[in-house]
Parts: structure tokens; sequence; C-alpha cells
């Protein structure tokens, strides 16, 4: 409305006003540029913002930690990608490995066959100079000419299986190769995923740890409660209840994704750590240890089996009874006790008694 008033006022001012305060009249050129003045005028005074509806509104503290929850979502599926892609890595180092020695043993082989068949070629080449007739009928002592020919077949036979083994040895030793170069590729590939999986957990850990994520959690309130240590008795004396045990010693050390302990752990390094405790090997990636042991149902669960959640199953935790567990939560948060129904159950595996 002002707008429009400032551009009703200027436009009237460029009118010839009647009465006495009027002054001379404008010449016609005058009056045009005083009208083209006008105008201009009203058109800037028209694209002038007048107040702040053209701000762009701030983002709710509500909006900020829904982002926050979606960033820490991200970053622990990441996580166990990437901790999927390092269990590979692993695989695939061992089998180059195994790969590099098979080429390395079927060179030898192919060398040495080589040599053997250069030397057989070679003596085949200074013996049979004349042909076999020409040597029978020249010769003196029949018997002499017979036991020369045997040697030469005999040799001439060793000569062909020595060629039939070169073939093969060359054969086997492409294949060696091909092989070794297909395992470094995909190591090659592996480590590169890896490095960009790095960089975006990186990336998100830094944004949600970044000041301006702190104070709107800080202000917002952080969801669930101020973790402290709780000592549950567990019941059992297997593997898995020990287990159980000892993941609880482990409370209030910070997650950290990738890590496997012993000051940090990642939800999956903390269950490959506290089984190994009692001797038992894991994978360092909820995907293995979803396949590890035996699925059972979530009314057969007791102290140390594995609980999963979310349809990929990116968190794990350790069930303790009582629709409890031990876990590492994610990143900013520490190893913990909490309720297992506050995350979507997938499912329960029992590795151990």
């Amino acid at each position: 409305m002002r707008g429009a008033w400032l551009v009703k006022r200027t436009l009237d001012r460029g009118r010839k006003a009647p009465g006495r305060h009027a002054g001379p009249p404008q010449p016609p050129r005058s009056r045009h540029r005083l009208g083209v003045a006008s105008l201009t005028i009203a058109a800037l005074l028209l694209l002038v913002p007048t107040g702040p509806a053209f701000a762009d509104p701030k983002p709710s503290l509500k909006d900020l930690a829904s982002r926050v929850e979606k960033m820490h979502t991200e970053i622990e599926t990441l996580t166990e990608q990437f901790n999927g892609q390092r269990e590979k890595l692993k695989t695939a180092k061992k089998a180059a490995e195994a790969a590099r020695k098979t080429l390395a043993a079927s060179e030898a082989d192919l060398s040495a066959k080589r040599a053997k068949a250069a030397l057989l070629a070679q003596n085949a080449y200074i013996t049979g100079g004349l042909s076999r007739a020409l040597a029978f009928t020249s010769s003196e002592n029949p018997d002499n000419f017979l036991d020369s020919a045997a040697t030469t077949f005999a040799i001439e036979q060793r000569q062909g299986e020595e060629l039939n083994q070169l073939i093969k040895a060359m054969k086997a030793a492409e294949r060696a190769r091909a092989g070794a170069k297909s395992r470094i590729t995909e190591v090659e590939k592996i480590v590169k995923d890896l490095d960009a999986k790095r960089g975006k957990i990186s990336k998100l850990v830094a944004k949600v740890e970044s000041n301006l994520f702190r104070r709107a959690l800080g202000e917002a309130g952080r969801p669930g409660t101020r973790a402290t240590r709780v000592n549950l008795p567990i019941a059992g004396s297997g593997k898995a209840a020990q287990a159980a045990r000892w993941a609880l010693t482990q409370q209030l050390k910070p997650y950290v994704w990738g890590a496997e302990g012993p000051g940090s752990y990642d939800c999956s390094g903390l269950v490959m750590a506290a089984y190994q405790r009692v001797g038992i090997s894991l994978p360092h990636y909820t995907g293995n240890q979803w396949t590890a042991g035996r699925h059972i149902s979530r009314d057969e669960m007791r102290p140390g089996d594995l609980v999963f959640f979310y349809s990929d199953l990116h968190h794990v935790g350790i069930y303790l009874g009582g629709g409890m567990m031990v876990h590492a939560p994610r990143t900013g948060d520490v190893v913990r006790i909490a309720s297992i129904e506050r995350r979507p159950f997938a499912g329960a595996v029992r590795i151990a008694d």
C-alpha cells in the first residue's frame, strides 16, 4: 500500500496543479521529461522490497534435529558398508597373495620346462643329421646302430612328452597371470570404494558435530537420557553370557565409526570385540554377523544373543535380557544400555550357548 501511495504522489507531482501556487506553465518538452522521470521512479519503487517477507525463514529446532537424525542414520549405514568393504578387502588381499604365489610357481615351472625342451631339441638336432636308413646301410655293426636308434627313439618320445608338458605349463602360467591381475584389480576397486565411503562419512560427521547442530540439539533437547554406567546381573555361564558381561565393562567408551576397540567402538566393532574375548572370531560387519549364527525368534532371546535393527541390518547390539541391550549407538554417543524397543527390530542371532 505504501509503495502504491508513493507512486501516486510522484505522478501527481508530475502533473500541472491548478491554483495560485502552480507557478509558471511548463514548456511542453519540460513536461515530457518530468513525466518520464516520474515513471522511472515509480518503476524503481515497485521493485524495491518493502518488508521482511522476502527473507528465507530460518529452520526450526525441530527441523534441525530431524536433519541430524537422518545424518546419523546415513553415517551408521555408510559405516557398515565401509566395514563390509574392509572384510571384502581382507579376503581379496588373501586371494591376491595366493594368486601371486601361484603365478610365481607357474612361471618357475615354465622356465624349467623350457630349459629341458631346449636341451632335448639341441640333442635331437645333433644326433639327427643323417637319416636312419643311411646310417643303417653304412653301419659296420648293425647291433650298435640298433642301440643308437632305440636311444634316439626314446629321446624323441621324451621330447614329445616334455613339449606337451611345456604347453600345459605355458597355459597354466597364462591362467595364473590373468588370475593375479584380476585379484589386483579387485583390491584396487575395493580400496577406491573405501576411500570414497571414508570421505562421505567424515563429511557427515563434521556436519553432525558442527556448532550449528550442537547448539540446535542442545536447545531442542537431545533424544534419550544421559548415559550412566549400569551394572546388570547377566544370567548364564556360557560364552554368550560371558561376552555380554564383558560388553557391559565397555560402557561410556565413545562411538567412533569403524572402530573395534579398545578405546572406542562402532556397533559391529563392539560385538566383534566381545565375542573375541571368549574365543569366537566374528567379522567386523553387521551383514556377516547376521549370517554367523542361528536365527532365533524374539521369544527365544537370552543374554549374549545379537539383536539387529532396520531392514538393511545397519545396527546391532548384544541382548542382556528384560528387553534391554548394550550397544554403541552413534557418532557423539557412548557405549550404553538401551531398550530394544527404540529401533525397528529386524531379528536375532545366537552365536554361542
